[in-house]
């Protein structure tokens, strides 16, 4: 079982991308990004691929860009996130850097592709390729699953080995897949919350019933 590979450069266009980038952004990672939390959380959620000036600088997932300040005050608000020391409850949790304190609580974070995407659109190649890691994650324990976005959601099912009509996506919608329960909701891309195909409360809602779940079957 193999979760992450830090020199993985299965797929060549990714890998050269990461390169020119490293050579015009010499601070940033530039690296596969790995998950972020324990490996045996009873939630698992599934983003898309690491951001620019986000995860791919940063080495977090939804770190320094403008999907994680949501991401993160949800996690926060319903006890999945936590920052140490403690913040002030009024005081919106940092994703900006991977070393201010942020821990993750009965949740884990890991993405359809673990590696930065020109246009922040990986290839269908791309995401089967990069899919044993997610394969990876599952094995290691059963568990519910939110994915963000179509492409998270798509690559679960194949993760999974089932057809992707096995599932339809649907923000908020449920299905039971075996031995592991699929959430969907959109993607917190800034673009989803400028537009309002996002809001807030909609992404809260999701993760609270997905929490209350994967809560419910580790008692």
């Amino acid at each position: 079982m193999t979760l992450y590979d830090p020199h993985c450069r299965r797929c060549a266009r990714l890998a050269e991308f990461r390169d020119a980038v490293k050579t015009a952004h010499p601070h940033y990672a530039c690296l596969p990004v790995p998950s972020f939390g324990p490996l045996d959380a009873p939630l698992l959620v599934v983003g898309l691929a690491p951001g620019l000036h986000g995860a791919n600088a940063s080495a977090r997932p939804f770190t320094g860009d403008g999907a994680g300040p949501l991401l993160y005050a949800t996690l926060t608000a319903l006890g999945l996130a936590q920052r140490t020391p403690p913040v002030a409850a009024s005081d919106a949790p940092s994703s900006i850097r991977a070393d201010d304190g942020m821990r993750l609580v009965g949740c884990r974070i890991t993405n359809a592709v673990k590696c930065l995407p020109p246009q922040n659109k990986p290839t269908p190649d791309e995401v089967r390729r990069c899919n044993a890691y997610l394969r990876a994650e599952l094995d290691a324990a059963s568990r519910v699953v939110l994915a963000l976005g179509l492409v998270a959601h798509g690559a679960v099912l194949r993760a999974l080995g089932l057809k992707q009509s096995a599932a339809r996506f649907a923000h908020g919608a449920r299905h039971a897949l075996g031995e592991v329960v699929l959430y969907d909701s959109y993607h917190c891309s800034r673009y989803n919350q400028n537009t309002g195909r996002l809001s807030a409360a909609m992404l809260h809602e999701v993760f609270e019933r997905a929490a209350r779940e994967a809560r419910g079957a580790q008692a």
